[in-house]
């Protein structure tokens, strides 16, 4: 067994490293392979939007015969999220491995020593490039297929890192909402009657051009609701852009919300303070495609986004100022008719609330949502 440090500019190391979920899920019928244009910028430096402030290295391990890779392993210093955490943590990302203790201590040792060259004093993940990167290793629900864009794994790879001396960090649930529920009438009436106590609306699209002139309103949400955490990082123009590339790919404009504040004077317009993030889920397509778009799998995505009966929501939040006081009876209001009233889904993924959001949790099992997967953030001192 040997382990390397690939080249991005060597087109044979950037295949293999990108085959290596392949042969991993060659027999996993819930594994669902990423965009593989998604997937090959991650290893390009000059396009990728991360490497414009941080840099990662990419890890193969090697049988013998160093031609066929057992396991693969990425390692990311974001220097954004340390200067703003005032923190000196690596990610681990992308990791694949066979059931081989030996290859995986390998993988980790190599990005371990990387981690320390840059000053780096802890490993965390896995944790990836963006915001939109799902997080954390799958501990529960080995048995459902993943939302698109979030981690699948075997069973054995928490064994595996926890082999390593990695402790558990924070956990992610995710929940599944039956759009033929119950759901309480009660909700929707408090929701109006927020919104009109507070001054707020509702703010709706109908064309992808809408949706791109409301992505700076989602930067200044994210970022506005960063005050007074951590974990995190703010989103920059690069981000945003990044984001918007990837959400016009499959958004329905129809099923992104934001929540408005209609100012009491005229001339200063409305400020954004809530939004409701929900697309369509591909993944179907995906497993038929394998990720490829060319030369016809990006008609089998537009096929699939009219004709899938899942939907992701994938992102709820207000400013904090307008949380309490009936302000989350808008989301959820929101989230049960983003469901309901397309009349195409009959099934919804609620992906990756934090566990310590106790309340939320409560709330939502309160609506019937399902928790039934979990996703565990890793972390080692170095």
């Amino acid at each position: 067994m040997k382990v390397m440090q690939i080249d991005p500019g060597n087109k044979k190391q950037v295949r293999d490293f990108l085959q290596v979920p392949f042969d991993i899920y060659a027999n996993v019928a819930q594994w669902v392979p990423p965009l593989e244009m998604d997937a090959a910028q991650m290893l390009n430096p000059g396009r990728h939007p991360f490497y414009r402030h941080s840099d990662a290295a990419f890890f193969l391990a090697y049988r013998g015969d160093g031609l066929s890779p057992s396991g693969r392993l990425a390692v990311l210093n974001n220097k954004r999220y340390n200067d703003y955490n005032h923190s000196q943590s690596a990610f681990f990302y992308l990791f694949e491995c066979e059931n081989d203790p030996e290859a995986a201590l390998m993988l980790f040792e190599a990005a371990t020593a990387w981690a320390r060259e840059r000053g780096l004093k802890e490993i965390l993940g896995p944790k990836g490039f963006t915001i939109l990167d799902g997080m954390g290793m799958l501990v529960e629900g080995f048995e459902h297929r993943p939302a698109f864009g979030l981690p699948y794994n075997p069973a054995y790879y928490p064994e595996l890192v926890e082999m390593l001396g990695y402790e558990k960090e924070s956990e992610v649930v995710s929940g599944y909402l039956d759009p033929n529920l119950q759901f309480p009438e009660r909700i929707h009436t408090i929701s109006a009657k927020i919104q009109q106590r507070r001054g707020l609306r509702v703010a709706r699209y109908a064309r992808s051009s809408d949706l791109r002139a409301l992505i700076p309103n989602l930067k200044e949400l994210y970022n506005g609701a960063l005050e007074g955490t951590t974990g995190t990082y703010p989103l920059d123009d690069a981000d945003v852009e990044a984001m918007a590339s990837q959400l016009l790919w499959f958004a329905d404009p129809k099923l992104i919300k934001i929540v408005m504040k209609v100012s009491e004077d005229a001339s200063q317009g409305e400020k954004p303070v809530g939004f409701l993030l929900a697309y369509p889920d591909p993944s179907a397509a995906l497993q038929k495609t394998k990720g490829k778009l060319w030369p016809f799998g990006w008609l089998t995505i537009l096929l699939e986004l009219k004709r899938t009966k899942w939907v992701n929501i994938n992102g709820a939040g207000m400013l904090d100022e307008y949380r309490g006081l009936g302000g989350t009876a808008i989301l959820f209001s929101e989230m049960y008719k983003t469901i309901s009233e397309s009349g195409q889904f009959d099934h919804a993924d609620l992906v990756q609330i934090g566990v310590e959001n106790e309340r939320m949790q409560r709330e939502l099992r309160d609506l019937g949502v399902d928790f039934y997967k979990m996703h565990r953030v890793y972390r080692k001192e170095i």
